[in-house]
C-alpha cells in the first residue's frame, strides 16, 4: 500500500484562500445552475410547455414549467374554479374567455408598457376582450383560422370552398366534428349568412339549430384533440368541421394529404392569449415568460410549435420566422411585403370566434349536447 505524503493531504492557509477566491470568482450563472429550478405552473392547451417552446427560457432563467393541459375553454374555466388562488402562475386562454376570467377575478391586471405591442400588427394592439376600462388583462400570443378541413384525395379545393360540402354524399358517415360547440356552430352561423355569427337574434339562432340538425346523418364522430388528428390522418374521416390549419398543418408536415380551405362564406379566427394567474407568488417570472413568448424569438418558436402551428401577431416575429424556418413561414403565408394572411382579416373574410351575445353559453352548449345525442 502506498503511503501518502503529508504534503498531499495537508490543507494550508494559502490553498484555502486560493480555493475561496476561485469560488468567489465563479460566475453567478454557473453557481445558479446547481440550484434547483424554480417551478412555474402553466394552464394551457397541449404543447405550450413542451421543450420546443420553453427549453430556451427554462435554461436562461433556471425555471421548470409544470403544465396542466386542457381542451376547450369550458374545461379551462372548470379547472380554475376548482383550484385555490395562486395554483396557476400563467394561464393560456382562448381570447373569448378572457372577459370571464377577468370577471371571476382569476387573472391579474397587466402593465401594457411591459409588452411589445408596438411590434404587433395594428389589428392586435387593442384586441377585443383583453382590455377592460382601459386596463390590460391578457396578451395575445398566437391565432389561426378555422374553415373546411379535408382529405385532398377525397375533395378538391373548389369543393372545399363552401361549408355546403359537408352535406355531400361523398362525406356521408365520413364527416368529423371537433367536439366543441363554439367553432362548429359558428361555422353553421356563417353558412346561414350571419355577418356576426355569434351575435344573432332568436330567429337566426333557431335557423342555425335547424341547419345543424340537418347535418347529423353525415357525421361519423365527435373527436377530442388526439382523435381529430388520428381520424383525419388515417382516412376514417374525410372532412372536419370546427378545425383548421392548427390540425391539418401538423399532418401536412408528416406527409398526410390534408388541407384547410377558408370557404366563400368566411372563416373563424381562434386566438390564444397569456395572463398571469391571480395570487401567483411568481408574478415577476410569469411576466418575464409572457415577454419572452411575445418577443420576436419567442413568436417564431410559437408559430412553429410542434403540437400545432399558428399565426403570430408580432411583425418582427414574422421576420424571425422567415429567417429561421422560411418554408413554414411560406406554408402559413406569413411573408411581409406581399399578399398574406392579414389580407383575409382586412378583407372581412375572417370573424373572431367569441361567446354568444344574445343567447347564453349554456344555450349553445345544451344544443350541442342535444345534437350529439340525436
Amino acid at each position: 500500500m502506498t503511503e501518502l505524503k503529508p504534503s498531499a493531504t495537508r490543507l494550508t492557509r494559502r490553498t484555502l484562500l486560493a480555493s475561496g477566491a476561485a469560488a468567489l470568482a465563479t460566475p453567478m450563472l454557473n453557481r445558479r445552475a446547481f440550484a434547483a429550478p424554480v417551478e412555474l405552473t402553466m394552464l394551457a392547451w397541449y404543447g405550450h410547455a413542451e421543450p420546443d417552446v420553453v427549453a430556451e427560457f427554462e435554461a436562461e432563467n433556471n425555471v421548470k414549467f409544470k403544465p396542466k393541459y386542457y381542451t376547450g375553454g369550458d374545461n379551462m374555466l372548470g379547472l380554475i374554479s376548482q383550484s385555490p388562488p395562486g395554483t396557476y402562475d400563467v394561464i393560456l386562454s382562448d381570447a373569448e374567455y378572457v372577459q370571464q376570467l377577468n370577471a371571476a377575478g382569476y387573472i391579474e391586471e397587466l402593465d401594457p408598457a411591459d409588452y411589445p405591442f408596438d411590434e404587433f400588427f395594428p389589428e392586435f394592439q387593442q384586441f377585443p376582450g383583453h382590455w377592460s376600462d382601459g386596463k390590460l388583462y391578457s396578451v395575445l400570443t398566437r391565432f389561426g383560422f378555422l374553415g373546411v378541413a379535408y382529405n385532398t384525395d377525397a375533395l378538391t379545393e373548389t369543393e372545399a370552398s363552401s361549408y355546403n360540402i359537408f352535406w355531400s354524399e361523398k362525406l356521408t358517415g365520413k364527416l368529423g366534428h371537433f367536439d366543441w360547440h363554439l367553432p362548429n356552430l359558428g361555422q353553421m352561423s356563417l353558412l346561414n349568412g350571419n355577418a356576426t355569427p355569434y351575435d344573432i337574434d332568436e330567429t337566426a339562432w333557431e335557423a342555425v339549430k335547424e341547419k345543424t340538425m340537418s347535418l347529423r346523418p353525415q357525421v361519423g364522430g365527435y373527436f377530442d384533440y388526439g382523435g381529430t388528428f388520428s381520424s383525419l390522418e388515417n382516412g376514417q374521416m374525410l372532412a372536419f368541421a370546427g378545425i383548421g390549419d392548427w390540425i391539418t398543418g401538423v399532418l401536412q408536415k408528416n406527409g398526410a394529404k390534408v388541407a384547410t380551405r377558408i370557404p366563400d362564406e368566411g372563416g373563424l379566427q381562434w386566438t390564444e392569449s397569456f395572463s398571469i394567474g391571480k395570487g401567483s407568488t411568481k408574478a415577476d417570472l410569469a411576466k418575464k415568460w409572457i415577454q419572452y413568448i411575445t418577443s420576436a424569438n419567442g413568436q417564431a418558436k410559437s408559430a412553429n410549435m410542434a403540437a400545432y402551428p399558428a399565426l403570430i401577431p408580432n411583425q418582427n416575429g414574422w421576420e424571425r420566422l422567415n429567417q429561421e424556418v422560411p418554408e413554414e413561414a411560406a406554408r402559413q403565408n406569413m411573408v411581409l411585403g406581399q399578399s398574406n394572411v392579414m389580407d383575409l382579416i382586412r378583407d372581412g373574410r375572417i370573424k373572431y370566434r367569441q361567446l354568444p351575445v344574445q343567447q347564453s353559453l349554456e344555450d349553445w352548449n345544451d344544443f350541442w349536447s342535444e345534437y350529439k345525442g340525436a
